[in-house]
């Protein structure tokens, strides 16, 4: 297969970057050059800028029901492409064919904001002489800063809510993933969206995603990637325009197995969670606290289940994990596991690794008892890694589990509710699985996380809100003053 030529596209064209730099895109499998992608400039993101500018006026001035029809169009030519796009993610990041369904979450997110779009203001008579109204305005010029584990997820989990609330977008992609990306870009006229409503920029986030974070022109972003990432961007945001911001930015997940839960299905759920997609996801348990009295059957049978993961090609169906997602991503899943072995005991599952191509696969490592301060409990390794310590009680679980910066995804498997009612309040995780685990959500319940997790929540209900301005206005009516009224001091 000849690699695939990834330009930007700005204005309704697809372009080359302003100094004709590309950077190559090898298989994280095969190790082939999958293909040649555009290196954006900070002058590519300014012409991406003017031409979301230029469009934003028409654009928003439509109703939500015109906004919507390619909204749409564009969720049904992605789902007739389903098969061609998780071939994309196999060839560029190793995932799974077996384990996408990224084309139907990104259809129904398209197809959900195509008919949703309709921000709801308020109204009030509390003010003598006045009625007042508040309206919900879009921001303008928009972006999304997107990563690569699951990139047609975050495609449409930014891109479609904010179109729909009437701003224009430009949406960087991750250097690591830009395929699929970049061919649902290829259908944005064909779906009918005007030139500058979407822009979609590549390259690597030093250049293009700094001059993103910057940009005066830009007024809100929308990110998801690392705690270290996220920090620069705010720093950047604050530094330039104060844009509003949506951050979800990875976790340390907490499962909790007391001694009632079923293992069977708690072993089985929690050991997809961290092994799915070869450890690279945002919530995956990467911690998990088992009861003592349960701790050695619970254990047996995690090991049993990670021993039969299918390693191996992406691009068939049998398989269950690919490699890392490249040799950066690899040598930094191995250094963990280094250190991990200097402070607890690590066991081998025995999964077999692939006979050919298995220079980036890195096989399932369960740690044992590790200290809550190790690097390895404190920090995001996004690989297949899991640490399984043991507590007694339910107290000793809950301070165990909290003590983290993190705060994304936690569960818990228990068969009394009472204490697992108690402990989902007591969890400090702005989402909570009760008998189940990621990536186990809801399509209307907030996404997003506590402390150093994110900022923002994302979901059916909720993520209009993070795109539209709220605006508070005042009107004087004639006749209906009381005798009482101070109209210059309003609600006074």
């Amino acid at each position: 297969m000849a690699p695939l030529d990834v330009k930007n596209f700005i204005n309704g064209e697809f372009v080359n970057s302003s100094d004709e730099k590309t950077f190559d895109l090898f298989s994280p499998y095969s190790g082939d050059l999958v293909a040649k992608a555009v290196e954006s400039t900070a002058e590519d993101v300014d012409k991406a800028v003017d031409a979301a500018k230029a469009a934003f006026p028409a654009w928003s001035a439509m109703s939500p029901s015109q906004r919507g029809k390619p909204l749409a169009k564009l969720a049904q030519m992605i789902t007739d492409a389903d098969e061609e796009l998780a071939k994309l993610d196999a060839l560029s990041l190793g995932r799974p064919v077996s384990t996408w369904f990224d084309g139907y979450y990104a259809a129904m997110h398209f197809r959900y904001f195509a008919e949703a779009a309709y921000p709801v203001g308020t109204s009030s008579l509390n003010t003598p002489g006045f009625i007042n109204v508040s309206l919900r305005q879009p921001y303008g010029v928009c972006a999304a800063i997107i990563p690569w584990n699951s990139p047609l997820v975050f495609y449409s989990k930014k891109l479609a809510p904010a179109l729909a609330a009437g701003n224009t977008v430009i949406l960087k992609t991750s250097e690591k993933a830009p395929l699929s990306s970049d061919k649902v870009t290829q259908m944005l006229n064909e779906a009918g969206f005007p030139p500058g409503v979407v822009n979609v920029v590549h390259g690597h986030g030093a250049v293009a995603g700094g001059a993103i974070s910057s940009h005066m022109g830009i007024r809100a972003l929308s990110f998801t990637g690392s705690l270290r990432t996220g920090r620069l961007i705010q720093k950047s945001a604050a530094d330039s325009n104060l844009k509003h911001l949506i951050f979800e930015l990875g976790g340390k997940s907490p499962a909790i197995i007391f001694d009632d839960a079923d293992l069977g299905r708690a072993a089985r759920e929690t050991q997809h969670s961290i092994m799915w997609h070869s450890g690279q996801t945002c919530m995956a348990n990467s911690r998990i606290y088992v009861q003592k009295g349960v701790a050695d059957d619970f254990i047996s049978a995690f090991n049993s289940l990670a021993a039969a993961r299918k390693l191996g090609d992406p691009t068939l169906k049998e398989t269950d994990s690919g490699p890392q997602a490249d040799k950066t991503q690899f040598e930094t899943v191995l250094k963990y596991i280094e250190e991990g072995k200097k402070t607890g005991k690590m066991v081998e599952p025995d999964t077999k690794l692939p006979a050919d191509h298995a220079d980036l696969f890195v096989g399932p490592a369960v740690f044992l008892q590790q200290p809550e301060d190790s690097k390895v409990m404190k920090e995001e390794i996004f690989g297949p890694v899991v640490c399984i310590n043991t507590f007694e009680t339910e107290e000793e679980a809950l301070k165990i589990a909290n003590d983290t910066e993190f705060g994304l995804y936690a569960a818990v498997y228990t068969k009394d509710l009472d204490r697992a009612m108690r402990v989902a309040k007591g969890l400090e995780s702005g989402m909570v699985g009760v008998n189940c685990t990621s990536p186990t959500g809801a399509w209307d319940m907030p996404f997003g996380g506590y402390k150093g997790s994110g900022v923002g929540r994302e979901s059916f209900l909720l993520s209009m809100d993070d795109w539209l301005e709220q605006k508070a206005v005042y009107i004087r009516v004639g006749g209906l003053e009381s005798s009482g009224a101070v109209s210059s001091t309003l609600g006074r």
